[in-house]
């Protein structure tokens, strides 16, 4: 029987179990396997590691692990120390695009107000998930450690948080997204973008009470709700509550 020794660093260790934390893990085997696939067999999903050194080489996920091998796998965090000549990290995104699973409403509902393009629905099965993310290129959100091992998946993320506010800010600080905040001009519902709409053309849909206080509206181009109508957006009296927590996730990397 063969033996490779892991030492996994930083965040990763999030994945493992507590006697398997912080210390080398002595790993048998007996089949042939790459390295992704003992690194997950570990517990660790594939899209967490950045890098993996091999007896002090750097190797990608088809490498294979030979007996007596020390592997040291590491997270995008230890950049900040280690610059390797061959990351696993697939090519950074260009556009930051979104799909979250069934776990993370409010964290999709969170990202659609501060303007980035969330998809979300509580039926998606992990298999669409996987797909969606693969063929759009967007950064799957989960709390499902297994559902970011599949290999369809190459840009995923496990969010620790439980709490939607720390989710928001965690996701916002990992993907360095804060400068690229802009309120407002998604539907909350469905993720559309919003467009100006004048009040004269929307005013039988409105209530009294808008009608006489509010001038300026925004409609959905693609959410089509209530007997098929545009859901129009106002500064009513939600708005002050969402620009308070707009305004504490800014405020949260000024904190960091």
């Amino acid at each position: 029987m063969a033996i490779a020794h892991f030492y996994f660093h930083g965040e990763l260790n999030y994945f493992l179990p507590r006697h398997h934390q912080q210390v080398k893990i002595s790993h048998f085997f007996e089949e042939r396997a790459s390295i992704k696939d003992m690194i997950e067999s570990l517990g660790v999903p594939h899209p967490e590691v950045d890098f993996i050194n091999v007896n002090g080489n750097y190797v990608n996920f088809s490498y294979i692990v030979l007996d007596g091998d020390t592997i040291n796998v590491y997270p995008i965090s230890a950049r900040s120390t280690i610059i390797p000549s061959v990351s696993v990290m697939p090519e950074a995104l260009t556009i930051i695009r979104f799909v979250l699973d069934i776990h993370l409403g409010k964290l999709a509902t969170s990202l659609r107000l501060l303007g980035f393009d969330t998809l979300y629905r509580n039926d998606y099965e992990d298999a669409k998930l996987a797909e969606i993310s693969y063929s759009q290129g967007r950064i799957l959100l989960t709390r499902d450690k297994g559902l970011l091992m599949r290999s369809l998946v190459t840009y995923g993320y496990y969010v620790r948080n439980i709490n939607p506010q720390q989710q928001i800010i965690e996701v916002l600080g990992r993907y360095d997204l804060f400068k690229l905040i802009s309120p407002f001009k998604r539907c909350l519902r469905c993720n559309g973008l919003l467009e100006p709409v004048d009040k004269q053309s929307i005013i039988d849909k409105l209530p009294e009470t808008v009608r006489s206080q509010i001038d300026e509206f925004r409609r959905c181009q693609d959410c089509v709700v209530y007997r098929r109508r545009h859901r129009i957006y106002w500064k009513g009296s939600h708005y002050e509550r969402l620009q308070h927590f707009i305004d504490k996730v800014l405020n949260s990397e000024r904190d960091e």
